[in-house]
């Protein structure tokens, strides 16, 4: 018993090490990740969207760029999440709004709460998508304007930017990794044969 509480305890000092350690290099490519990523987005709609439309760049997509370019490892910031997460929740957000354009309230709140749903059963869990299904609900006329069209875009090719560049930027160094493929152990198929069995 003794032996196992000094495991674990070495187990946590090196978790807390770890999550407490300052790499520049790091640091370094998720910056240059966000700016391009982001960057790219913002000088697409420069390009072709006035300054009044600002339709092209939605906010959920800086919360996007945390996970993917500062939690390279996290299951939430994966290409299946970020491309998912996203598109289905912003078709959530656009349905609620056409079956309740008038009550604000309810159209938010089922929104967000439908792509949480949706984004479980079907194993797309990214936390800016529900940021992405309540956009599609504020009243914003011109998000409204777009339909479904607001999944395509801004929302699918905006999304495919900041994989495109999480790709090339999390790749570079030799410490990162992206996507991040999970290795589990043989006491993971353990643990789930044991529970099949009983």
């Amino acid at each position: 018993m003794r032996k196992h509480i000094r495991r674990r305890l070495r187990h946590t000092k090196y978790i807390f090490y770890q999550e407490t350690l300052v790499d520049f290099k790091d640091h370094f490519w998720s910056f240059l990740g966000a700016f391009f990523g982001i960057g790219l987005i913002a000088f697409l709609q420069s390009q072709h969207l006035t300054e009044i439309e600002n339709v092209f760049l939605i906010g959920s997509f800086g919360a996007s760029s945390v996970l993917v370019y500062g939690a390279v490892n996290s299951p939430l910031a994966q290409p299946r999440n970020l491309i998912g997460g996203h598109v289905l929740s912003a078709l959530v957000g656009v349905t609620a709004y056409k079956f309740l354009p008038d009550i604000l309230w309810l159209n938010a709140s089922i929104a967000v709460a439908s792509s949480i749903v949706l984004m479980q059963i079907t194993k797309t869990m990214h936390p800016p998508g529900g940021a992405t299904a309540l956009i599609a609900v504020l009243p914003a006329g011109k998000i409204q304007a777009l339909g479904y069209w607001y999944a395509v875009s801004p929302v699918m090719s905006g999304v495919l930017i900041l994989l495109l560049m999480a790709l090339i930027f999390n790749n570079i160094p030799k410490g990162r990794k992206y996507p991040h493929h999970i290795k589990q152990n043989k006491y993971f198929h353990m643990r789930r044969m044991l529970k099949r069995k009983y």
